[in-house]
């Protein structure tokens, strides 16, 4: 099998495709493109100005936000360095670099961007009022619903078109999965192998080893057997609170020797929660020494996010039969609740948007007509200024042959009538 193409002494050319860019890249948004990491620290070390870090397309997209919808993951981990990007910038469709992870599914990026890009606000919406939390829910990304919500994503957020949150919409898409990983997560809201006070121990060893070594009768034996037996093992999901669930707590603790010889974890004391807003690692090295950060004394929290449902957006301010001379009122409106409500609709996105290219909601009325539905009028057969649909041969022959038939019967008719009455008269004379 020496000359097969599969076999592993097989010989295959170099495949390598040329670099069709020949000339480096001189800017951070052509190092973008190109996913030229090498080429991009060569342009952040030169030094770069507020206009090349934000230097925008056509989309309105900055060179971080095409790297994240390409799954450019090496320059997302260069960018971070450079402090003259806005990371909350919103393109022509009003999404964030944030947004177009979580939709696309790439959770390592998703990662990075909330642990080590300061400032990253996951409140941000467009203007339906979407936020990265519901655009991953309508994607069905489990992965990145989970990660934003462990960053304190307020989960109980409302669009500003339907006014439904994560929940309904994951539902309203069919995605069962993403609702039981969310599900999952309330039931357990807090990270508590991340804890200083985690003891890696299962609960329910002691009791199962007390019911496996007890002493057991005959009957008791007997009984055991037979169900052994008889019973039918069934592949089955992993239990609630059981030996896969303890396996991954103990060896993503921070006592783990996979994670204590790996990385120093911050803020041990102030673990992940469902709610809590945190701090980006940047921010915590600003804020804190490193000393400090490791202590269990610091706070990993930014704030909490509201359980509630938000009210501060009415039903008049998100119903899509307002008219344009209350937008002004419908911003304001938004502006003035809390704070994961302010800012919802900028004006400059708002005339910007795709939807609603107007700025404006437009107006939709529904009417029920009074009288009765009219008749249709037939059509004349010969009307002036039209033209008449076209007679085949076949078919004028037909009509022709037809006519011949019912006249020649006819005929035959009023013969045998006269025949019949001349006879009649001969009769009687």
């Amino acid at each position: 099998d020496s000359g097969s193409l599969i076999s592993e002494d097989s010989l295959f050319p170099d495949y390598e495709s040329e670099d069709k860019n020949a000339d480096p890249a001189k800017t951070l948004y052509e190092a973008c493109i190109r996913n030229d990491p090498t080429a991009l620290c060569r342009i952040l070390e030169r030094g770069i100005t507020k206009e090349e870090a934000m230097e925008l397309d056509i989309n309105g997209r900055n060179g971080l936000m095409v790297a994240v919808s390409k799954g450019f993951i090496d320059i997302v981990t260069t960018l971070h360095v450079c402090p003259l990007i806005e990371i909350n910038h919103q393109d022509n469709d009003g999404n964030t670099a944030l947004m177009i992870a979580a939709q696309a599914g790439f959770v390592n990026i998703l990662n990075y961007i909330i642990n080590f890009y300061a400032g990253v606000d996951t409140e941000v919406r467009d203007p339906r009022g979407f936020t990265a939390l519901i655009k991953a829910g309508l994607q069905g990304r489990e992965e990145c619903v989970a990660a934003l919500l462990m960053h304190g994503a307020d989960i109980n957020a409302m669009d500003l078109v339907k006014g439904r949150n994560l929940k309904d919409w994951v539902l309203k898409t069919g995605g069962f999965e993403t609702f039981k990983r969310v599900r999952r997560l309330q039931a357990r809201p807090i990270g508590e192998q991340f804890c200083m006070s985690y003891v890696p121990e299962w609960p329910d060893l002691k009791q199962l080893v007390a019911k496996a070594t007890a002493t057991k009768t005959a009957t008791q034996k007997l009984r055991q057997r037979l169900k052994d037996g008889f019973s039918f093992s069934f592949p089955h999901d992993p239990e609630d609170n059981g030996v896969m669930d303890h396996m991954v707590r103990m060896t993503t603790s921070i006592h783990s020797p996979l994670i204590a010889t790996g990385c120093h974890p911050l803020c041990p004391s102030s673990p992940p929660e469902i709610g809590k807003q945190r701090f980006a690692v940047p921010e915590l090295l600003e804020k804190y020494s490193c000393k400090e950060a490791e202590e269990s004394t610091v706070s990993h929290n930014k704030g909490s996010v509201t359980s509630a449902s938000p009210t501060a957006v009415s039903a008049t301010s998100v119903s899509l039969t307002s008219c344009c001379q209350n937008s002004g009122h419908r911003d304001s409106t938004a502006g003035s609740g809390g704070g994961g409500m302010r800012g919802l609709m900028p004006r400059s996105v708002a005339h910007r948007n795709s939807i609603f290219p107007s700025g404006c909601i437009p107006k939709i009325e529904v009417t029920k007509s009074s009288g009765p539905t009219p008749k249709k009028e037939k059509k004349k057969k010969r009307q002036k200024g039209y033209l008449e649909p076209p007679v085949w041969k076949y078919k004028e022959a037909k009509a022709i042959k037809c006519r011949q038939l019912s006249t020649g019967e006819s005929q035959e008719e009023n013969e045998t009538f006269s025949e019949k009455q001349e006879k009649r008269s001969e009769n009687r004379f």
